[in-house]
């Protein structure tokens, strides 16, 4: 085994995508180990405390009106005039990435562990060492419509601290109500419609003293990480996928093991969108939005040495820890291939958790059948008493449900 680390850079991150035309920033052997820094994409909410005297954040999001570091942000168009920015904001995510694993090969499996994370301190002196995420709560967000205090149609950001003494908590600081932004190039925002956009704090008013008193229990964990699709060049990372992706589910963390079906060579790893605390539904948009640095391990499954196992036929992700099993049902299972040639402007449209309940559902009876040779009706009778079906979020386009079987009941 070797030990890789890969930090956050103007030349290791991609923002709003991911993409199968990538060259990887670091191709490693089954069973490496890589320490991965990622960088979170809402750090402008507050660049004080998560940008400023970081020189790889500070790069990272360099934009004034003579330059921009990370020009492309999401998977749309490259070319102007643009709307909102280049990428146009279709996919706001800010990975690291993609590693590449010697060997894999569509149809095989790459398992991903991970061994650790750990938050990403403030660099600025002011706050030294404190550790800041941001949670707006958003135009995507489920609440959105239907609000009852004035204004109805508002986005607040939230500001928390996390505390890492023992048990880690979060808290909130302060918020504030999103006002119309001007972004360095004079595009004007009037909502959160564009990744990384600066936040002049001087345009906002902030509310001191919010939800005084409450520590939230912190869940340290990756909400977006995957390989890279085949279906297309850019793919948003906004919508979860066959391949991973976007999935926002609290319980990838230390201790999990992913799994993830490969559809081009190498698989094409990437990681961020890091969160220091989120429940089930991820409901205003976002969870603590964070900086964190993992360490995970890989390893390849040939797909040769699939069958009987617990990989047969796995088409989907899968998380194993050493209590469960889950599968991720979405929408739509294979959105990029089930929505035709708009399928990523169409997949905003139809967001369905009867749907994604479905395709929960149809996945664990499968993994039932298959990996411990029930009957289908042996499956649907432990699924109604022991598996438990949670809403993953409802906020990602393609919405989720995550299925999971507690591996106590096949104890023998």
């Amino acid at each position: 085994m070797t030990r890789h680390h890969l930090p956050a850079t103007p030349s290791t991150v991609h923002w709003g995508y991911f993409s199968k035309t990538l060259a990887p920033v670091l191709t490693i052997a089954s069973q490496d180990r890589v320490v991965i820094e990622t960088i979170t994409h809402h750090a402008n909410d507050d660049a004080e405390r998560m940008i400023t005297g970081d020189p790889a954040a500070e790069e990272i999001f360099r934009w004034t009106p003579e330059e921009k570091t990370m020009r492309r942000r999401g998977a749309g168009a490259d070319e102007g005039p643009f709307t909102r920015g280049s990428g146009e904001g279709v996919g706001v995510h800010l990975l690291t990435g993609p590693i590449a694993i010697e060997g894999a090969e569509p149809g095989d499996v790459i398992e991903v562990r991970i061994v650790d994370a750990h938050p990403r301190p403030s660099a600025n002196p002011a706050y030294a060492g404190r550790f800041f995420g941001s949670n707006p709560s958003a135009n995507w967000g489920f609440q959105y419509n239907d609000l009852i205090e004035e204004p109805k149609h508002r986005e607040v950001v939230t500001i928390y601290e996390l505390d890492m003494t023992e048990p880690a908590t979060v808290s909130a600081l302060y918020s504030y109500l999103w006002t119309p932004q001007t972004d360095p190039d004079r595009i004007v925002h009037p909502t959160i419609d564009y990744p990384g956009v600066p936040v002049d704090h001087t345009t906002v008013t902030r509310k001191e003293g919010i939800l005084s008193g409450i520590k939230v229990p912190a869940r340290l964990h990756f909400g977006t990480m995957g390989l890279a699709p085949a279906e297309a060049d850019f793919v948003s990372t906004i919508p979860p996928n066959y391949t991973g992706g976007n999935m926002d589910d609290w319980r990838i963390t230390k201790g999990a093991r992913m799994y993830y079906p490969v559809a081009v060579a190498g698989g094409l790893f990437s990681v961020g969108d890091a969160h220091a605390s989120q429940g089930d539904s991820e409901l205003s948009g976002t969870a603590v939005e964070i900086s964190l640095t993992g360490e995970f391990e890989f390893i390849l499954h040939k797909k040769a040495d699939l069958p009987g196992t617990a990989l047969e036929g796995l088409n989907h992700p899968l998380l194993e820890n050493n209590e469960v099993w889950s599968v991720y049902g979405f929408s739509y299972a294979n959105y990029l291939s089930e929505l035709g040639p708009d399928h990523q402007n169409e997949i905003l449209k139809r967001s369905s958790l009867d749907l994604a309940m479905r395709d929960a559902f149809r996945k664990l009876r499968r993994f039932l059948m298959t990996v411990h040779a029930l009957s289908e009706d042996e499956a649907i009778s432990l699924m109604s008493v022991a598996a438990d079906f949670s809403i993953t979020q409802v906020v990602d386009a393609n919405w989720g449900v995550t299925g999971s079987i507690r591996k106590c009941v096949f104890d023998r």
